[in-house]
Order: C-alpha cells, then structure tokens, then sequence
C-alpha cells in the first residue's frame, strides 16, 4: 500500500485489536477485552468488510436503523452478535429483543418489566447490561449511581432479567478514569461481571481499569 492510500477496515481493526492487546498485556493476568464496532449511521456496504475482516461483535443506538441493514447481514453471517447500546423506548422493546442479541441500556423499571414481557413472549431471554449515568448528567440517560446495586437486585430478581453487566458514558469534558474505576466497584457491589466501558477516545484506560468489553466506533469506521 502506498503511504498516501486510505486505510481499510481491516487495517483499523487490527491496529484496534493491537492497541487492546497492548493495554491487557499492562494488567497482571489481563485478559483482552471485546470489541464491541459501532456501526450506527453506517450502510451495509460499509459494515460488511469489518466482518469478513473477523469482527462479530457489533452495537447499533436506534432499533429503526438497525432493522433496515442488519436482518439482510445476520442472515448472511450467522455467528454475529448485535447489541444495542442506545436508549431503548418501550414501544420498541418487542422489535429490540427479536433483532438484538445483547441489551446494554436497561435504565428503569418501566423498560426492564416490558422487556421480561417480551422476552417471555419470543422466548429470546437475552443478557443485559444496566445503563449507569456515572456523571450524574442531567442529559443523559441511565440509572443514578445510588441506585444502581438497588436496580440490579430488582431486574434480577422482580423482572427476571439476565443482568451480566453494568455500562456507563463518562461525561466528555472529564477524564474518564476516575468513572471508570466508579463503575468497576459498582459492579462488584452489584454481584456482576461485565463492564462495557470505553471509546475511541479512551478505550485503553477503560480496559486498565477493568472493562470486559469496549464500544468502538469512529476510530474503526471513520468520521460520521
């Protein structure tokens, strides 16, 4: 390739997949994280290189523009794994659950009883991650920290869900770490595993700070 060519998804994934590697290999015993590509706003024709590429993990934010692109790609390629990282509304949780495989964004009582219905109804029992606003931010969207253990117990326990994990955005104008290292000590007090955590912009310090899956997506496809 000429040092002026454009490079291919490949090579950004793999420059990705390097830089996690790299960020694992600085923790004792540190296993790699998932990538978790997200591909919202981007076609099909653009997803499709990133797959055959060997990624199998990927998040979209809306379920609309998820069902225009990706029944066509999971059908043609069976092992993917679809998760929806963005605010769920609940007159789409039926639609959600039969193309998603993975709920990060389970933020209220509301959501987590409609999605147990749904789950019920299609028999697709999916794991989920509870959305943690760890800023605070009146903006956003996800549970306050207080009341995230509390949360956890009632999904689990009232509605029935697969709670795996807890996932957060740290607000854009602070360092990431110190909500990073916040999630991490929920999580444990929570009785859960996972931690979806990190971006383009800091998907290495959430992997040193525990994140078992990152959510990359501008540096992997590209400007929006």
């Amino acid at each position: 390739m000429s040092p002026n060519a454009p490079e291919t998804a490949a090579q950004r994934l793999a420059d990705i997949t390097t830089r996690m590697d790299r960020a694992a290999g600085r923790l004792e015993g540190g296993a790699r994280a998932n990538l978790v590509a997200v591909s919202k706003t981007f076609d099909a024709s653009a997803i499709a290189p990133v797959i055959e590429a060997g990624q199998r993990h990927f998040g979209e934010n809306r379920v609309q523009e998820a069902q225009g692109k990706w029944p066509a790609l999971k059908s043609a390629y069976r092992d993917i794994v679809l998760h929806l990282i963005g605010p769920l509304q609940t007159n789409k949780a039926g639609d959600a659950v039969g193309l998603f495989d993975v709920i990060e964004s389970v933020d209220r009582d509301k959501l987590a009883r409609v999605l147990s219905g749904e789950m019920e109804k299609q028999n697709r029992h999916l794991p989920c991650f509870v959305q943690v606003n760890i800023g605070g931010e009146e903006q956003k969207a996800g549970v306050a920290v207080s009341e995230t253990v509390a949360f956890v117990a009632r999904c689990r326990d009232q509605y029935g869900l697969d709670i795996v994990g807890l996932m957060c955005i740290p607000p854009v104008e602070d360092a990431p770490g110190p909500y990073f290292a916040q999630l991490a000590r929920l999580a444990r007090e929570a009785g859960v595993s996972q931690l979806s955590m990190g971006m383009s912009s800091d998907f290495e310090t959430a992997i040193l700070m525990g994140a078992t899956q990152v959510r990359v997506g501008s540096a992997l496809f590209g400007a929006r």
